[in-house]
């Protein structure tokens, strides 16, 4: 079964804002609250260039590049 549980509490602002970034990059309209009228396809997206940006952040940090 899928959770979609923040594992770190006072992370939730932040992961909040990173899927609101992910979106606009997307062209999906987020509302504030309840977004259930997403059609599968947009919160694939979402969630896929959510991966993305955390596989860039992930390979810079190994290369030693912070800069994000």
């Amino acid at each position: 079964m899928a959770s979609n549980k923040i594992l770190v509490p006072q992370a939730k602002t932040a992961m909040n804002q990173f899927k609101a970034e992910a979106a606009r990059e997307v062209g999906v309209q987020l509302n504030d609250g309840y977004n259930g009228n997403l059609t599968s396809a947009q919160a694939g997206s979402i969630g896929g260039q959510m991966v993305k940006k955390m596989i860039q952040a992930y390979e810079q940090s190994k290369a030693g590049n912070t800069t994000l």
